[in-house]
Parts: structure tokens; sequence; C-alpha cells
């Protein structure tokens, strides 16, 4: 033992020393999160260091990522690179443009190579000091000079480019595969407790959306995230080495915009909670009435809904207006602080130039632009630091995982393998609790011997802890105190594998893998040949039906045996023990799911095999228990007597009472099902399949790992649903129930959303129509917001232009002119960015409120059927409603805003530059696809290969997948490694996939990166050409090269915002699809009959009906049953005949599939809906209360009109409610709390009941109203029902017979037909079904 210890902390060590193969960094960033973690105890702390992510790096990762940086750090000096050219090219382009100003002057000319007056002597015009020299600078040769830097610098980028992103996606994708695999293999060692506590779901998401987030805190982003900052520090670096006086002047002023950014991150943060919260209210509303969708249906509560609906969206309207106006507030005082300091920056800057003559005009560019960028690459670099964040959050778990020892290692080699096993096993003062529920004790002090070569079987009752013994056997867990062990050797103490491979174990629900039945089979034992997987399946009476089978052993069993029935998946898997040829064979209920045929199929096979080795058996049915050597009790986690069957019928103890039960419930089945064989399946009846509904401890620690059998199997066991029955308490079929209770939630396939069309623009428009004054004024205000872009490229080129200007004074005028002209830009700038802001905002939250309105009022307006639909349950509608609504805003409102502002900037710069120089706009226009694609480009590239990786990773998600879902069974198989091999070997394809995908963006990026370069070469080339040839002025060509640059970039904010147009698109298309639907029963219409004279006379003929969503199941079957107008009619029989369904159809909540049911003759489905409902008051068994006060909810009985005080008053008196009322503090305006939380049944009760007497209902539904209750307030709530019953039609549905007794027509049914009917005299003396019911005494089910 202590080896096996000594050797797995050396393992440790070892991956310690692996873990930090790097720099003293790693220290420091251990110390530091030290310190910072204890700093921040309360938050989720991030407990992994930045460069602790890089932990799996290889050597030759490590040099990629080095190289990658040092890469990203050329690039990102490259922009301010091009800043000194583009001086250099400024100031040429000047000194040009003054030579051709000083010709102009026709006293002046160029004599060897110095400008000189014509009429003076060289002396005079030196001491005039005409040293300006002219007819050297050869323009064109200059540009074409710095037409080659600047391809050279696009080159450069190009590469650069390519190999910074390429670098790291690789390094990045060999790690993510490293991570991967070491966290899958990690999780597949952990023990079951582990997985108790961890649900697989969460291991799934870990799995995919955990690990891609550490990718991409590691990947590209990193290296994006260097090149900005690089650019950064250069542009600021340059600022200030050539001009540092006017750089801390734009300093200055950029708190400004800091503290505005900051500013309205806060307010819209705030807004937005108060917009949220606002909304929450509204949307707390649309949970509730789809909740309670019967009863609003039931009492027609339907338009009253919608409005206070709409009451509660008024609020969250009105701030989601402020946040707009506020954001367009923020948007413009940003533009306007923006334009000032270009005002301030060339102001100032032309005075350094002009006055003290510090600065060549080519500086101040280069300053200026240098901080600009510099300040625009520091914000870009930010969203990179959230993706590093949410990575490093995203390790914490993971690496934790990878760093957890495991408390029960299953591949570790570690421990005793016997040579000789005899198979005794025994416990010695065991005591568990499972590791997710500690509180409870399983077992306690649990000793008991299991001899070898006997059978001993398991009874008792469930949660006694007869599965956590079988369980300790496995070693799943280990004992807390005392342990088990095998031939005398403690089972901690023996090799893990070895151990599970002595044992074949046989579980209620087998789990199969999704492949063939012989791969099947073959995971018992590895390399086992095909006449072994023969015999065993002989020996498991599989052979037979395996050969009946098309491709025989070769059938695939489908995703967790779906394929396959329950005793065909239970003979696979006693086969699949079998092979392994055990010696301690476990047999946990194994036939316990199996109907009457198959079990017997299926424990002849266990008959068979059970010789000769230990065989432990839990099992519910005398049959499979009565031939064991030994019987054990077990209760309360303790082993309370043990013997053979007889000697333990003689004790009186548990067994003896289990055993008693279960023949008196098999005699009252026995009776019933010959009673029912005409022409049914006597197999099958009802009650069989319905038990005690107590769960087993284990089995709900088990529910997780309980895989979803098909709806048409569970069909074939279990009836509709389940109740417990008196006549057979036997435990044993609690398990059916049960196990439906578990499959039922995982029995729903999760779909796809179905695929929609995404809706035209124009008909979102026309839900918009009434906003069309705001929408038209924030079309101005857009519009003027993108006027502005382009003018400020003509204020700029201005501002060169003035620098050549030979008279100063004119000079300083013109400057002071453009700079308050900036000024002036700005202001106009900051009214119309509001205007727009708030225009669009209103227009849009008054959609998204009147679509919100409309669709709460489809949702309504839907038959009952809809929302059966899983697809429509609360939950899910109140999302639709929240999200949808608020997505449409991005086709219109903001959206609108968009689009108009980029269209006008895009408009106006061309109509400048064609204005200003047709050729040279042409040479630009050349390379303006290229800008637009390449952005466009990146982003398709990026959402291709996400989808590609998801599709990669998919099969490797199926396996991981499959593997989490049955961890139990893999344990059991000992089959761990195999699962991670395959895991493994499917991780090739998505590493394959990004690493080409590493080269294809490097490309890109490269290419996104150097066409801005190349398209400034050309267009400065061809413009020193048209300056020098056609006379063109200089300042044109920085005026049609910056308005042509700055409307590209409108252009790429134009296609950024597509997605959530297209979003929005969805979003609506899904909304009109609501909107469109036609139910198929109708509130809202006024079509219909209706007739003053009700008198409340039903009839059901032959009525068949099955439910939408469970069209395989026949709820009713032709039954027809009638009741005259004043009469009570009572349904009895068990539950799931369709007692309540004939109700449902009666409100048209459903409509018949066949037969009809009449009203007063006037057949159901013509009758208007709305006039039938207010004819009927419904009582049921859980009354939904609404949050609202006691008289409130008692008004919503009638909501056709306004109830006064004294109406309630005198309803509650009738239902025995006003005395209580009166006695609490606030009387009738007590709240009764969410869904009535704060009343007693008995009260709730009573409250429904003065509901539906307020209607004056002429047909009065009670559905089993007084079962909940005890007996108390049942007598006084039963008193109340008979007053209300004077005078109406009554259909009652009960279970006591007190309640049935003095009906005029009793209905017992059975399987959705008409047994037997009449009053209580008449059918006590027919001797029949009710007879027996009666005088067994039980509560009729």
């Amino acid at each position: 033992m202590p080896g096996s210890v000594k050797l797995r902390s050396f393992k440790k060590f070892g991956q310690e020393n692996n873990g930090y193969d790097f720099t003293d960094e790693e220290c420091w960033s251990y110390f530091l999160i030290f310190l910072s973690s204890k700093a921040k105890k309360d938050q989720p702390a991030i407990r992994v260091g930045f460069f602790q992510l890089f932990r799996f790096a290889s050597c030759r990762e490590i040099l990629m990522m080095i190289a990658g940086s040092f890469c990203a750090i050329l690039h990102g000096s490259a922009q301010p690179l091009m800043l000194l050219v583009f001086g250099m090219l400024t100031d040429t382009f000047i000194e040009y443009d003054i030579e051709l100003q000083m010709l102009l002057d026709p006293a002046k000319e160029c004599v060897n190579n110095t400008i000189q007056f014509r009429n003076l002597t060289q002396e005079e015009n030196l001491e005039q000091n005409m040293t300006r020299t002219c007819g050297i600078l050869d323009i064109e040769y200059e540009m074409t000079n710095f037409a080659y830097y600047y391809v050279g610098i696009g080159a450069a980028v190009f590469i650069l480019g390519y190999f910074q992103i390429s670098l790291w996606v690789t390094a990045a994708a060999r790690q993510i595969q490293i991570i991967r695999m070491m966290y899958f293999r990690k999780v597949m060692r952990m023990e079951i407790g582990w997985f108790d506590c961890t649900s697989v779901g969460e291991l799934n998401t870990r799995m995919s959306d955990d690990i891609n987030k550490i990718n991409d805190a590691i990947a590209d982003q990193v290296s994006i995230f260097i090149q900005r900052f690089t650019t950064f520090a250069c542009g600021f670096l340059m600022g200030f080495v050539k001009g540092w006086k006017l750089t801390l002047v734009i300093i200055a002023v950029s708190p400004l915009i800091g503290v505005g950014a900051a500013l309205m991150a806060l307010f819209v943060a705030k807004l937005t909670g108060q917009e949220l919260q606002a909304y929450a209210k509204a949307g707390a509303v649309a949970d509730e009435v789809l909740s309670a969708i019967r009863t609003v249906a039931a009492f027609g509560g339907e338009r009253k809904e919608v409005e206070r609906y709409d009451k509660n969206l008024i609020s969250a309207q009105r701030w989601g207006i402020r946040k707009g106006l506020i954001m367009g507030f923020f948007t413009g005082y940003m533009w306007f602080i923006i334009f000032l300091c270009y005002a301030l920056a060339f102001w100032y800057g032309s005075s350094l130039v002009v006055d003290t003559q510090e600065y060549s005009p080519g500086t101040l560019l280069q300053v200026f632009f240098g901080v600009l960028i510099a300040a625009l690459n520091l914000g870009q670099a930010s969203p990179c630091l959230e993706a590093f964040a949410s990575g490093r959050g995203a390790a914490t778990i993971i690496f934790e995982t990878i760093e957890r020892e495991p408390e029960i290692d299953c591949m570790s080699e570690a421990g005793y393998k016997l040579d000789k096993v005899k198979g005794d096993i025994e416990f010695h003062n065991v005591t568990f609790h499972y590791p997710s529920r500690p509180e409870v004790k399983i077992l306690d002090k649990l000793s008991l011997p299991v001899k070898s070569g006997e059978t001993t079987a398991f009874v008792g009752p469930s949660g006694a802890g007869k599965s956590t013994a079988v369980q300790l056997i496995q070693r799943f867990y280990d004992p807390k105190e005392g342990m088990v062990t095998l031939d005398g050797h403690d089972i901690r103490g023996l090799n893990i594998q070895w151990l599970r491979s002595l044992m074949g174990i046989v579980e209620q629900e087998p789990v199969l893998f999704a492949t063939t039945i012989a791969e099947n089979i073959r995971y018992g034992r590895p390399g086992v040949s095909s006449d072994d997987i023969i015999k065993a399946a002989k020996e498991a009476n599989a052979y037979n039906f395996i050969m009946d089978l098309p491709q025989r052993f070769d059938t695939l069993v489908g995703e967790g045996g779906g394929q396959m029935s329950g005793g065909q998946k239970q003979r696979i898997a006693i086969g699949r023990a079998l092979v392994r040829n055990p010696r301690i064979l476990l047999l946990d209920m194994a036939t316990s799911a199996l109907d009457n045929e198959s079990e017997a199929v299926v424990q002849e096979a266990l008959d068979k095999v059970r010789m000769g080795r230990t065989t432990i058996s839990i099992a519910h049915r005398l049959s499979t228990i009565k031939n064991a050597d030994v019987i054990v009790g077990f209760e309360h986690g303790r082993a309370v007597e043990r013997g053979k069957h007889d000697e333990l019928l003689e004790r009186k103890g548990v067994y003896f009472t289990l055993v008693t039960l279960q023949s008196q419930g098999d005699k009252a089945l026995n009776e019933k099902a010959r009673q029912m064989a005409e022409g049914e399946n006597a197999g099958k009846t009802d009650e069989e399949s319905k038990g005690l509904l107590r769960a087993g401890s284990y089995r709900e620690s088990l529910r997780a790992s309980i895989r979803r059998r098909t709806k048409s199997q569970l069909s074939n066991i279990i009836p509709e649903s389940s109740v417990p029955i008196a006549g057979e308490l036997g435990p044993r079929s609690y398990s059916q129930s049960q196990a439906f209770g578990a499959e039922d939630k995982s029995a729903i396939p999760e779909e796809e959303e179905e695929v929609v069309e995404p809706a035209p623009v124009s008909r979102i428009l026309k839900y918009n129509a009434p906003e069309w004054p705001y929408m038209l004024f924030g079309s101005i205000g857009a519009a003027i917001n993108g006027g502005v872009n382009p003018v400020y490229s003509l204020l700029f080129s201005q501002i060169l232009a003035t620098f050549t200007m030979p008279d100063a004074t004119e000079q300083r005028n013109a400057i002071n002119g453009i700079c308050l002209f900036f000024v002036l830009v700005g202001l106009i700038s900051f009214f119309t960015q509001m205007l727009q802001g708030y225009a669009f905002s209103k227009s849009g939250e008054l959609l998204t409120r009147r679509l919100r309105r409309l669709g709460f009022q489809a949702m309504l307006g839907q038959e009952i059927g809809w929302f059966d639909d899983h697809k429509n349950s609360p939950g899910a509608l109140t999302t639709r409603l929240a999200t949808d609504a608020s997505q449409v805003q991005g086709a219109t409102g903001s959206q609108i805003g968009m689009i108009v502002n980029s269209m006008t900037n895009i408009g106006v710069a061309i109509i400048i530059s064609f204005y200003f120089s047709w050729k040279l706009t042409m040479v630009i226009m050349c390379f303006l696809p290229f800008l637009a694609l390449s952005g466009g480009f990146q982003a398709k590239m990026l959402t291709g290969f996400a989808k590609q990786d998801k599709e990669s990773m998919e099969s490797a998600g199926q396996i991981s997948g499959e593997a989490l879902n049955n961890i139990r069974t893999i344990a059991g198989l000992g089959k761990e490694r195999n699962f991670v091999e395959k895991y493994e070997a499917q991780l090739d394809a998505p590493y394959r996939a990004a690493l080409s995908k590493a080269n294809v963006y490097g490309a890109c990026y490269g290419f996104a990166q150097c066409i801005v370069f190349l398209a400034n070469s050309a267009s400065y080339r061809f413009g020193g050409y048209l300056v020098r040839q056609e006379g063109l002025h200089f300042s044109m060509v920085f005026r049609v090269i910056s308005a042509i640059v700055t409307s590209g970039t409108a252009l790429g904010r134009a296609s950024s915002y597509t997605p959530d147009y297209a979003k929005a698109k969805i979003s609506a298309a899904r909304f009109f699809q609501l909107l469109d639907r036609v139910p198929k029963i109708n509130i809202y219409s006024i079509q219909g009959q209706t007739w003053s004279d009700f008198r409340g006379d039903l009839e059901f003929i032959d009525c068949k009906f099955t439910y939408p969503t469970r069209p395989d199941i026949q709820v009713l079957n032709g039954l027809t049953v009638s009741v005259k107008p004043g009469q009570t009619l009572a349904f009895v029989g068990s539950s799931g005949c369709g007692k309540s369904t004939s109700i449902q159809l009666l409100e048209r909540f459903y409509d018949p599939d066949h037969g009809r049911v009449l009203v007063d003759g006037h057949d159901s489905t013509k009758v208007n809906v709305a006039f039938l409902r207010s004819k009927i008051g419904i009582v049921s068994q859980e009354p939904i209360l609404f949050d609202c006060s006691i008289a409130e909810n008692i008004r919503y009985g009638d909501n056709q009109r306004d109830i006064s005080m004294n109406d309630i008053i005198s309803a509650s008196k009738k239902a025995q409610l006003h005395d209580f009322v009166m006695a609490l503090p606030e009387k009738y305006d007590t709240n009764v709390g969410s869904q009535g939380s704060q009343l007693s049944r008995g009260q709730k009760q009573r409250i429904a009941i003065a509901r539906a007497i307020i209607r004056d209902p002429k047909i009065l539904l009670l559905d089993e109203a007084t079962s909940a209750l005890d007996t108390e307030s049942e007598k006084t709530v039963q008193e109340a029902l008979d007053k209300a019953r004077e005078g109406r039609t009554c259909i009652v549905i009960a279970h006591r017979l007190s309640t049935i007794q003095n009906s005029d027509i009793i209905a017992v049914m059975s399987r959705g037909y008409l047994m037997e009917k009449g009053n209580h005299e008449q059918l006590m003396g027919k001797k029949g079904a009710y007879y027996k019911l009666v005088t067994t005494g039980a509560p009729i089910s």
C-alpha cells in the first residue's frame, strides 16, 4: 500500500515540474495572484495568471510565440514609420508650392537655381535675402521615391502580418489540443462522486466553450494586442521626439474625452439596468400569465392581461428613451471635444510653424497624427484585454480540474492483483453518504457477508441502501468508515481495473453504446473472439433475436441503445457482462423495467448464468427473489435480516411486509385484468405500472446518468400519469414511475431552432409607421452627422494650403478662420448627434413596446394545445418577448441612423473628391473595393472558420458526450482508456483545420493591413504627376485622398452593423410567424353561435381524442355520456383514463379529433369561444391564483363587467370564505403572494370557488376540487361546493366516495371510454367495477 501512495506523489511532482518550465515571471505572477486573491475573497476569483495560460507550451511553441511577437512589434512600428514618410512628403509638396507661388510674381525669375528679382543685380538680391532655390525640386521624382517607401513598408507589413498571426494561431492550436487531451483524460480518471457533484452539461460546455475562450486568449489576440500597443508607444514617442510642445497640448485635452467616455459607460450601464428592471416586471407578468394560461383562458382574462402587461412596458420604454438621449448627448460631446482638439492643435501648431518657425508643416502633421494614431490604437487594444480576462476565467476551472488528483484513480497501476479469487465479499461496519448529499446517511454501520458461489438477494424499501452497497463493491465510492473486503483483502488495496474486471454488472437501465451489437458485447472484455461473443449471446438468451435481425450482430443499436426494446437491451447487457466471465455477478433490478414476457426470458437467462458465481441480486419482484440462496432485508442503511424465503416469512419482518403487500396487489390486479380482457391486451393494465413514488436516494443521484429512452417505449410501460394505488403498495413498481419522472425530463429531444426566412424590412417599418416624424428628424440628424467627416478633410487640406501663403497677416487670418470653423462643425455635430440619438431611440422603443404587446396578445390568443409543445413553454415564450422584440430595433431605430449616416458620409466624400479632381479620385477608387473587401473578407473568414471548428469538434463532442453521460457503465467495464484514445484520435481534425486556418487567416490579415499603404503609394505618386503636369494645387491631393479614406472607414462601419441587422430580420421573422399563426380555436373572434337562454344541457357523442404533443396515446376512445340541465355528473376512474380531458374538451381548450360535444344541442366547435367559456366556472385540484389581492383574484372570475365589492362579499360568503378573510389584517386587500403562496390549500381552494361563483356560471366543473385537502378543510370546502352546485349543471371528478355518492349520474371510465354509468344504487346493484371500488374502500383512481 505505502508504495502506491509514494508512486502517486511522485507523479504529482513531475506534473508540477512540467508546469513551470519557464520564466521567473511565473513566480512573480504567482506571488501577485496570491496577494490579489487575498485581497478579493468575495469575487469569483480568476486564479490563473496570464502567463500560466501558456503552461502547456513546448519549446517549439514558445519559439513560435516569441517570433510572432517580434513580428507584431515590427508591424506595430510600421504606422508611425509611415508618418515619418508622410511628413517628408508634405514638406516636399509645400516647398514646391511656395516655389510656384513666388514664381507667379512677374517681378521674379529663376536664375542659377535661385529665385531673384529681375531688375536687381546679384549683390542686391543677396542683400534682399533672396536665396530660395528653384528648379532643383523634381516633384515627380520625389513622389516616385516616396511611393517606393510606401510600397516597401506595405510589403513588409504583409509579410509581418502573415507571420505574426499564423505563428501565434499555430502555437495556440497545438496548446489547445494538449489542453483538450489533458482535460478529458483527467475527467475520465475522476471518481464517480466527482460526477455526482458536477453536471454533465457543465462538463460539455467546458470542453467546448471554455476551451475556446482559452484559445481566444492565447491565439491571434495576443499578437494583435502587442502590435497595437507598439503602435501606441511609437506614436507617442514620435510625438514627443518630433515636437513635445504640441504633444503636451494635445494630451492636456484628452482627459476630457476619457471622462466623457467613462461617464457615458456609467450612465448607459445604469440606465440599461433600470430598463431591464422595468422590463423584468413586465416579464414577470408575462411569465405568470403564460404559466397559468389555462386559468386565464377559462376565465376569459386575455384582454385584461394584455393591458396589465402593457402598463408595465411603459416604464421600460421610458428608460430606453432616456438611454438613447444620454448616449446621443455623450456621443455628441465626444465629437465636439474631438473637433475642439483639432482646432486647438492646428491653431497652436500653425503658430509654431508660422510665427516661431520651430516646426515644419510636415512635423506638425507627424506630431498630430502620431498622437491621434496612438490614442486610436490604445482604444483598439482594449477589447483584447477582455478576451484575455475571459480566457483566464475559463482556464481557472479547467486547470484546476487538470491539477486535481482523483480520490479513486481508475487508471492507476497501483494495488495488488490476487492470484486466485474465491469471491467472498464482506462489509465491515460500513458507513457511507454520497458526496453530493453529505447530510443524508445512506449506509449506517452495515455489516454483511456474501458467500462465494451463492446467490444473495437484497430486498428492502427504496433508499435503504441496496444499490449503494453494490456500488461500494465496484469501488465507485469509498466508505467513510469501515471497509469492504474481497477474500479478506480490503478492496482499497487492490488494483481498480483488475477488481472491476472480476465483476459483471447488469443494471436496471442498461447503457449501450452507439455502435453494433457485437461491439457492445465486446466492450465486456477486450480482444474477445467472435465465438465467445456468440456463446455469451446464447447464454443471455439473446442469440435468437439477434439472428432474426437483418444485419445480425452488426446491427447498430442507436444512441443509448434507442433502437432496441427494453428486453433486448437488457439481454445484450447481460451478454456483455457474461463475456467477461466474471467471478462476481451484480444484478441491480435487472428485470424491473421489463414487461412480463421479456422478464421471463431475461430471468431465465440470469438463472442459467448464476451457477457457480457469487451473485448479488437486487430486485423488487418476488418471482426473482424466491429461489435465491440467501435473502438479505435492508432498512435504513442496515441489513436487518437474512435467511431463506421461508425463514424470513416466519420472522414477519421487512421481507414479510413486502411479500404480503405484493401478493395482495397481484390478486387485485389479476381480477381487474380478467374484467378488462374484452379485446384489450390484459398484460398491461393501467395499474400495473403505477406504484409508490418513493424515490430511492441512489436513484436520485443516478437520475443524471439515466439515458433517455424513446417515447414510444415509454408509452408501452407507463400510461399517462402515475398515481399511487392503495391496492398495490409494493415498492416494486415504484421504479417505473420513477424512471418515467427522470425520462420525462430528458425525453424531449433538443430540437434545433426551426429555420425562418428573414422578414422583409418593409414589414418591420410598417409596424414603425406611426413614428415617422421621429424617424424623419433622426434621419436629418444622421445625414448632417454623416456630412461632418468629409468636411473635416476639406478643412484639413485648407490648413495645409495656408502654409504656402506669402502674406503673413492673411495667413494668420485664414488659419484662425479655419480653426473657428472646426469649432462650429463640432457644435453642429453635438446637436445633431443628440437629435439622432433621441429620435431613433424614441421610435425604436415605441416599436419594441408595440411588438411586445402584439406578441403577447398573439400568444394569449393561441389554443391551449400550442402551449403543450415544449418549444412554447412559458420560459421560452417570455424570453422570446424579451429578446426578439428588442432585437427587431436593430432593423429600424438606430440602425436606420447608422445607414443614413454612412450613406451621406460616402456620398458627400465622393462628391467633394470628384469635384476637386476626378482623375485622382478614379485612381483611388480602384483601391476602395479592396479596402472594403479585406474587412469583409476577414469577418467572413472568421465566421466561416468558427463554423468549421464547430463541425470538426462535433465528432469529438459526440464521443465525450457519450462517455460523460454513461460514466458509470464505462467505469464498471473499465473502458476509460478506450474512450480517451477515441477522443484524442478525433482531435486531430480540428487541429489540422486550425493549422490551415492559421495560414489563410495570416495571409488575409497581412493583405488587409498592407492595402492601405499600397493605396497611398499609388495615389500620392499620381498626385505628384497631376501637380506637375496639370497644375493641380497640392492641397487638392490631400483633400481628395483624405475624403475618400474617411468614406472608406464609413463603409467599414456600415458593414460592421450588418450582423445586428440580419439578427433583427430573423427575430422579426420569428415574431411575425407568431403574429401570423392562425390559432385552431380563436378567442378574439366574434364569429360563432351565441344564444340567450343558455340551459347547460351537455352531451358527449362518441368523442375520440389524443393530445397533439402525444399523438400515439389515445386518451378518449369513443366517450358517450350526457347530462341534463341542473344535474350532477361524476366521473370516476383511474388516472389517465380521460376524466380531466373530457372537461378540457367542454371548455374548448381542445376540440375532439372525432365525435362531437353538444352544448344545448349546438356543436361546441361552432359556438363562440368567449361566449361558451363565460358560461362555465371551473375549480381545479391545484387552483392557480395571481400575485395580487384576494379581491382582485375573485374579481378575475368575471372579466366582462365591473364587479362591485358587494358582489365579491356575497360570492365569498357562498364559498365559506368571508369569515376567514375578515380575520386578516388587510381583509380583502391581502396579497396572496406569487401563485397564492401566502395561503393554505383550503383557503386557496375557497378563493377559487368564489372566483367560479362570481361568474354565475350555468355549468360548474369541479376537477378534484377537494382531493388535496385535509379532512377539516375538506368539509368546509365541500359544503361550499354543495351550495354552489344548486341549480347548475355540474361535472365532478373526484376520488373520494363521499363527494360522489349523491351525484345524479356516476360514470365509471377506463382507457377513455365509459364502462358503466348510473346512480350510486344502480351501480352497486350491478356489482361491476364501481362496486369493487366502493367495497375495497380505496380512493378511486
